[in-house]
């Protein structure tokens, strides 16, 4: 569905992706993995067009992708960003609007923000509630019903275990599972956290300072020297 050959981008003056070739098949949870630096978060912006790539191919479903943002939600790709970034002087229930501002499905769209609050009942309980008042967890939630209202063949998350308590990461991990296999919307999720997103993903790539370094099934990255070796001994805080 997507694929991604030899992409260079640079993101603040420093060449953040050099060569990067990658693939994400239809149905999949594919996970993005490396350290802080590694052009994890640079790989999602390209995708997104949120930055420019120097060279190189993006292509969803064998067409190229839109080089402007809007575009690529409107193609399928949905980009859930590091720190959320909700809209805090918002109410919940519109910042899930904001998700579906391309789209005129008035039915579609009433059933998409059932589907919302059925995996995330506390969106449906503080829908009226600003954005900004909301917990860490609740925010992240808020993020992903988002994403989902935009109904995307894709959906890219990036960072999402970031700075929440370890019950609610898994409460997360295990919501993106259901919403693979219930919806079909495909998962391309980078991480830090490198043993929660392999236990949920089917294939997975490991990056250090702009390129790919290993590749291959999720379980069998999960117990692979490489993946102590890229991480330099920051794994031990990752196990969750």
């Amino acid at each position: 569905m997507l694929t991604i050959n030899n992409l260079e981008a640079s993101y603040g003056g420093i060449r953040a992706l050099r060569g990067v070739s990658l693939h994400v098949d239809k149905g999949e949870i594919v996970a993005v993995l490396g350290s802080n630096g590694a052009g994890k978060s640079t790989l999602l912006k390209a995708i997104s067009a949120v930055v420019k790539p120097d060279s190189g191919e993006i292509q969803l479903e064998g067409n190229p992708t839109p080089r402007i943002p809007y575009r690529v939600v409107e193609a399928g790709i949905v980009h859930v960003p590091e720190g959320r970034q909700i809209i805090p002087n918002l109410t919940v229930y519109e910042n899930l609007m904001i998700g579906c501002f391309l789209r005129n499905d008035t039915k579609g769209i009433q059933e998409d923000l059932e589907v919302v609050y059925r995996y995330f009942p506390r969106l449906e309980e503080r829908k009226k509630q600003y954005g900004g008042l909301l917990s860490g967890g609740e925010q992240q939630m808020l993020a992903l019903g988002r994403g989902l209202m935009a109904r995307p063949k894709i959906m890219m998350l990036d960072e999402p275990s970031l700075g929440l308590a370890p019950i609610i990461v898994n409460q997360i991990f295990e919501i993106l599972t259901t919403i693979n296999r219930e919806q079909g919307t495909t998962i391309l999720i980078v991480e830090q956290n490198a043993y929660k997103a392999l236990s949920i993903a089917h294939r997975g790539y490991m990056m250090t300072t702009g390129t790919i370094e290993a590749e291959g099934d999720a379980q069998e990255l999960l117990h692979s020297e490489n993946l102590e070796e890229i991480y330099l001994g920051q794994t031990g805080g990752c196990r969750s």
